[in-house]
C-alpha cells in the first residue's frame, strides 16, 4: 500500500509541476518582447524534474534509514538484559516484534514487552511515513516555486532538460557496470576464500566430483570440476546441434521464401515458444522426450536413459530455436535489397544469392545469435536438473546421465547450508567459471562481428 501511495504522490507531483511551468511558459511568452529560448513544453519539463529531485532524495532517505531507525526505537520498549544480551534471542523477539507490528500472529505467549515494542514500532512507521510524505511535498513545492520564479525569456530550459536527462543516462549507465563489478567481485572474493580450503588444481582438473558435507568446517570429498564442465559442454552442444540448424534455416524460409502471409501467422507462433517457461521444457523432456528417445533407441539396440544428456540437449535446443529464428531473422532481413537484386543482375539464382551474399553480409548478427544462444545453453537450470539425471561423473556417452554447472551450484547451495564452508563457497567457484566461459564466448563473437563488418561496410 505505501509502494502504491507515493508511485501515485509522484505522479501527482510530476503533473502538477508540468502544468504549472507549462502556464507559465505560456504567460511569459505571451508578455515577452523578445523571443523565448525555449518552447513552454520544456519549462513544464523543467519545473516538473525540480519538483521531483527534492522528494525523490526524502523519499529514498526514508527507504534507507527509516527501518533501522524504526527498529533501534521498538528495541527501546525492551527490557535492557534482553538487548544486552543474546543476540539470537534478540533476533527471536524483534522477529516477533515485527510480527506483531504487521498484524500477523506469533507462536506462544506474547510478552507484554513484545506487545508495546510491535505498538511502538507500527505507530511509528505509520508516522514517520506521512512524515516523509509531507516533507517531500513541501520540499517540491519549493523546488516548483524555485524554478517557476526562474522561467524568463532566456532561460535555457531545454539545454537544462537536455543535460539532466544525459545525467540520467549516464547514471543508469553507470548501475549497470557497477552491478557487473559487484557481481564479478561477489563471485571472486568468495571463489578465492574456497581456494584456501581446495588447491586451484584440484578444482580446475580433477575428475571426481564428490563433494562432502562436514560440520567442522574443512573440505570433504572430492572438487573436481572436469565432471561439470564436461557435462555443461556436451548438453549445450547437442542443444546447439538442434538450435542452429532449425533457427537459422526457418528464419531463412522466412525472411527470403515465406508468402507474407505464411511469415505473419508463422513467425508469431515461432515465437510463442520463447515465452514458454524452461521448467515445462523440463517436464516435458522428463515425461514426454526422455521416454520416446528411449523407446526410439530400443529399436534399433541402443541403450537411452529416459534422463540423459541427449533429452536434455534436445530440449534445451527446442527453447533456444526460437532465439536463434528470430534475431537470425530480422538481420537477414536488414540485408540492403540492392545486394540481392545485383546478384539476381548478373544471372545467380535465388539461393546462389542466400548463400553467396546475404548470408555473408548477414554474419556478424547471425554468429552473435549464436552466441547469444550458446550463454543461454551454458546458464540453462532447469532443464538440466529434470532431464538430465543429476549424475556429476565424467561420461562421453550422450545416451547416459550427466550434470552440468548450474545444477550443481543449486545442489551446493539448497538446504540449510552454513555459507562459510568450502561445500557452500565451491558454487561461487563454480559460478566464476560459468561467467568466464561465457565472457570468452562474447569476446570471440565480438572478433567475428569486426571483424566480418569491416568487409561488408
Amino acid at each position: 500500500m505505501n509502494s502504491l501511495v507515493v508511485v501515485l504522490f509522484l505522479l501527482a507531483l510530476l503533473s502538477v509541476g508540468y502544468q504549472v511551468g507549462l502556464t507559465r511558459g505560456r504567460a511569459v511568452a505571451a508578455t515577452a518582447q523578445r523571443t523565448m529560448h525555449s518552447r513552454p513544453n520544456y519549462h513544464g519539463l523543467m519545473v516538473a524534474l525540480w519538483c521531483a529531485i527534492p522528494a525523490v532524495v526524502v523519499l529514498l532517505a526514508w527507504a534507507l534509514f527509516s527501518d533501522s531507525i524504526a527498529l533501534s526505537h521498538a528495541q527501546s520498549f525492551l527490557p535492557p538484559e534482553l538487548v544486552a544480551g543474546d543476540p539470537a534471542a534478540l533476533r527471536d523477539t524483534m522477529r516477533r516484534v515485527e510480527q506483531i507490528a504487521s498484524g500477523f500472529g506469533v507462536v506462544g505467549d506474547v510478552q507484554p514487552y513484545e506487545l508495546a515494542a510491535g505498538e511502538a514500532l507500527r505507530s511509528f512507521r505509520i508516522t514517520s511515513f506521512w512524515a516523509m510524505m509531507v516533507a517531500a511535498a513541501l520540499l517540491g513545492l519549493l523546488g516548483l516555486l524555485f524554478m517557476a520564479r526562474r522561467i524568463a525569456p532566456r532561460l535555457r530550459a531545454r539545454n537544462e532538460f537536455e543535460g539532466a536527462v544525459r545525467i540520467l543516462l549516464i547514471a543508469c549507465s553507470g548501475v549497470a557496470i557497477l552491478t557487473t563489478v559487484g557481481i564479478v567481485a561477489s563471485l571472486l572474493s568468495e571463489a578465492l576464500r574456497f581456494f584456501t580450503f581446495v588447491s586451484p588444481i584440484d578444482f580446475f582438473f580433477g575428475t571426481v566430483w564428490n563433494p562432502g558435507f562436514t560440520t567442522t568446517g574443512e573440505a570433504g570429498g572430492q572438487y573436481g570440476l572436469l565432471p561439470l564442465l564436461w557435462g555443461t559442454i556436451m548438453v549445450s552442444a547437442i542443444a546447439m546441434a538442434v538450435a542452429i540448424p532449425v533457427g537459422l534455416l526457418s528464419a531463412i524460409y522466412m525472411a527470403e521464401y515465406a508468402d507474407p502471409r505464411v511469415r505473419a501467422v508463422a513467425k508469431p507462433i515461432i515465437e510463442i515458444l520463447a515465452g514458454i517457461p524452461s521448467v515445462i521444457y523440463g517436464v516435458f523432456a522428463l515425461i514426454t522426450l526422455g521416454p520416446l528417445l528411449s523407446d526410439l533407441g530400443a529399436l534399433v539396440g541402443i541403450q537411452i536413459r529416459a534422463t540423459s544428456a541427449l533429452t536434455a540437449g534436445i530440449a534445451m535446443g527446442l527453447m533456444i530455436v526460437p532465439f536463434v529464428s528470430s534475431l537470425s531473422d530480422d538481420i537477414i532481413t536488414q540485408v540492403p535489397r540492392a545486394m540481392r537484386d545485383g546478384s539476381l543482375g548478373i544471372g545467380a539464382t535465388k539461393s546462389e544469392t542466400i548463400r553467396k551474399v546475404v548470408l555473408p553480409a548477414a554474419l556478424p548478427g547471425i554468429v552473435g545469435a549464436f552466441m547469444l544462444a550458446i550463454s543461454k545453453a551454458f546458464g540453462e537450470t532447469m532443464i538440466v536438473v529434470l532431464a538430465a539425471g543429476n549424475a556429476p561423473v565424467l561420461r562421453f556417452n550422450p545416451f547416459d546421465a550427466i550434470s552440468t554447472v548450474t545444477v550443481s551450484i543449486v545442489n551446493q547451495l539448497t538446504g540449510d547450508t552454513n555459507f562459510a564452508s568450502p561445500q557452500a563457497l565451491v558454487a561461487f567457484a563454480l559460478g566464476l567459471t560459468l561467467f568466464v566461459m561465457t565472457l570468452i564466448l562474447n569476446v570471440i563473437a565480438l572478433y567475428v562481428v569486426r571483424k566480418y563488418r569491416e568487409q561488408y561496410e
